[in-house]
């Protein structure tokens, strides 16, 4: 017999028949090995444990099982064997026949023979993976549970506290044995209500689970707030065994939060309301107004004088002074009234439940009161007054932010009245001024849209019957109106940026039809194009005006006359007449329209440099009927004469009226017994068709 032979443990299958259904019916690996570690006898469980068939391992080294790393095990464990010794509930890894990890516990013992010699080992293995990653798991658990900066509350199905963790006493200052046994209600805060206790609870009882924010209470009575996730725990039949509770501590967020929020509706410097908290309140109070008889005032108020503080004490008295002011006014309203402060020295009030104007009054004439008392600033006295613009509502039935808007416009008549006061909004004036605003918007539309147009209006000499030019008159053929004449829309554009606009847009197109005309064999004719006085005041008039010149080369300069209204205000009459000689030097000329119906007309006609005086027709028109309009337009001519002007009357409807000028002096003339205005492209047929009437060519020279 040989030795390997002599070695070999006894085959299972000779074995007593009940230990062979136990051997092959274990759930554990019942393997057999040789002392030089090949397999002998491999059971059932060995195949489900490791994936390897009895004939796949028989005689097999045990080694094929051993990881890398733990094949000195091997060299260990026979050699106890060798030694008589056993390995109790060794664990260790063994391979799968896919190749993972399964963790064992292994028990080997010696096979001895009849003799009592050891002639192998017997090997059972346990498949502790489950156990293992259970224990694994427990361990992550429970280090979570210890280490977790969250806090973490286990609460049983009665609402008593079993457990929490470390983080839990650090963020509500607790120690452990104060909360065990007690119920979260400890830590309920004055900031949430049993309201939200109740929705919680029926969240719990409807699904099991509940999330959210809430306000909860430290030890030393501080409240914080927390995001909070609370799941039930149950059990195989669905019964609840326990809570877990994950709070987290969002204190420092929750106050940033509101800080924000704070910042958002309330002024940094006053830490009045701002804007966007008065509109909101201002919402309600008309709301509320709504539903009774009360009224709702809006003071819109602004600080005069306040710049020369910031001027004079810098603007760190400046923001003194406004927080000054700003509890001094709020000192003056009641508890249900609201002031804020729109920025800079701008505040508005919202007076609510006003039963009378004079009860608004009142309060208006305390604010303005305290406004003007002095207020100590960097050790200095300062003194300032408001101009307050005050809307009522539902006199004035608006919007919350219209109604502002009104305040304020208010506050600037209040401000132009004199300061120190305060004006009502009137809704009557205001939609007048907001038809005004309509019918610019729609100027500026007919401009965009070419609707404007020139009409031309000849200028004769009466006597000679020489056409000696042409008045540039504007027309607007409106969509819906119709042709319309100057009076319909220019009162609208005084002191308005589109006056400037027109007049631009009448030169422009003036110096294109003298161009025409040019090319036509008309160069003679002198075209008047009317100029509103603010414009000829603007600096840089004179040289947007040679500008304009360079850009129409064919229209020559000298052709160019513009009419300078006689009524116009002219601030400095030295300046205008320097910017005159200026456009003088351009070849350009001037005359002085309606003259006679101003209030300083000699002094016109001494400091302005204008070559024409032109009669107003309000004169002439009625002269043959009214004795003092003659005189007047008699004493015009001799003034005329007199100062070296050349003279052109309007009015001149019907033939006497020229006569009448011709005896006076007054050759040139212009009016609808002449000529209506026309358009550009009918002016050449009626040169070549003019004649004067022989009463004016016949008449004799005045004396």
């Amino acid at each position: 017999m040989c030795a390997a032979e002599e070695s070999a443990p006894p085959n299972i299958a000779g074995a007593p028949e009940h230990f062979r259904a136990i051997f092959e019916s274990s759930d554990d690996a019942i393997v057999s090995k040789t002392l030089d570690g090949r397999i002998t006898s491999w059971n059932a469980g060995a195949t489900r444990m490791f994936g390897y068939s009895e004939q796949d391992m028989l005689h097999q080294p045990m080694l094929r099982l051993f990881p890398p790393e733990r094949v000195a095990e091997e060299d260990f464990i026979l050699d106890k064997i060798r030694h008589g010794e056993k390995v109790d509930h060794y664990e260790t890894e063994r391979l799968h026949r896919d190749g993972r990890r399964i963790h064992v516990s292994v028990s080997v013992s010696p096979v001895r023979d009849a003799t009592g010699r050891i002639i192998g080992a017997s090997k059972i293995a346990r498949d502790i993976t489950a156990q293992k990653d259970a224990n694994a798991r427990f361990r992550l658990t429970a280090s979570v549970f210890s280490h977790t900066s969250e806090g973490i509350v286990i609460v049983d199905p009665h609402g008593r506290i079993v457990d929490v963790n470390e983080a839990f006493c650090r963020i509500t200052g607790f120690e452990r044995p104060q909360i065990i046994g007690r119920t979260p209600d400890m830590f309920a805060s004055s900031r949430q209500g049993p309201a939200e206790f109740e929705i919680i609870l029926n969240a719990l009882a409807q699904t099991g689970h509940w999330q959210g924010e809430a306000w909860s209470r430290r030890q030393d009575g501080e409240s914080f707030a927390s995001l909070v996730k609370i799941s039930a725990v149950r059990n195989e039949q669905g019964q609840t065994q326990n809570y877990v509770v994950l709070v987290s501590d969002v204190t420092p967020l929750r106050r940033q939060q509101e800080t924000l929020e704070h910042l958002a509706h309330f002024d940094a410097l006053t830490d009045l309301p701002n804007r966007l908290l008065l509109s909101d309140r201002l919402v309600q109070a008309i709301n509320a107004s709504r539903r009774s008889d009360d009224w709702v005032a809006v003071l819109y108020l602004d600080l005069d004088g306040f710049k020369a503080v910031n001027d004079r004490l810098g603007h760190d008295a400046g923001d003194e002074l406004l927080v000054l002011l700003a509890r001094r006014v709020s000192s003056q309203l009641r508890e249900t009234d609201t002031l804020a402060r729109m920025g800079g020295d701008e505040f508005v009030a919202v007076l609510v439940g006003l039963r009378n104007h004079n009860e608004c009054v009142q309060l208006v004439d305390r604010v303005l009161r305290v406004c003007t008392e002095p207020f100590f600033v960097k050790g200095e006295s300062v003194q300032v007054s408001a101009s307050i613009g005050v809307a009522l509502y539902p006199q004035d039935n608006v919007d919350a932010e219209q109604l502002i808007r009104h305040a304020d416009r208010a506050m600037y008549e209040a401000k132009q009245a004199g300061k120190n006061r305060y004006h009502l909004f009137d809704p009557d004036l205001h939609e007048r001024a907001r038809s005004r605003s309509e019918q610019l918007e729609d100027i500026a539309r007919g401009l965009r849209c070419g609707e404007f147009e020139l009409f031309y209006q000849p200028k004769v000499n009466m006597r000679s019957g020489q056409v000696i030019g042409v008045e540039a008159l504007i027309r607007w053929r409106h969509p819906q109106r119709g042709l319309l004449s100057p009076a319909a829309f220019l009162p609208q554009t005084e002191g308005h940026q589109l006056a400037a606009e027109l007049d631009r847009w009448v030169l422009d197109q003036a110096l294109n039809r003298m161009a025409v005309w040019r090319a036509q064999g008309l160069d003679a004719l002198t075209v008047s194009v009317n100029l509103n006085g603010r414009n000829l005041q603007q600096r840089g008039f004179a040289e947007a005006l040679a500008a304009t010149l360079a850009s129409h080369p064919d229209a020559p300069p000298e052709r160019l006359e513009l009419e300078l209204l006689e009524t116009s205000a002219l601030d400095d009459i030295n300046d205008v007449a320097v910017v005159m000689q200026d456009c003088h030097r351009l070849g350009v000329r001037f005359a002085v329209d309606d003259f006679g119906t101003g209030y300083s007309s000699l002094v016109y006609l001494k400091r302005l440099p204008a070559e024409t005086i032109k009669i107003d027709c309000s004169f002439v028109r009625d002269m043959l009927a009214d004795r003092d309009d003659r005189a007047i337009v008699q004493g015009i001519v001799g003034l005329a004469h007199a100062f070296g002007r050349e003279l052109i009357a309007e009015g001149v409807e019907t033939v006497a009226h020229g006569c009448a000028l011709l005896a006076m002096g007054c050759e040139q003339g212009q009016g609808f017994g002449i000529a209506r205005p026309m358009p550009a492209e009918d002016l050449a047929a009626w040169i070549a068709g003019w004649q004067p009437p022989t009463e004016w060519t016949a008449a004799p020279a005045a004396k």
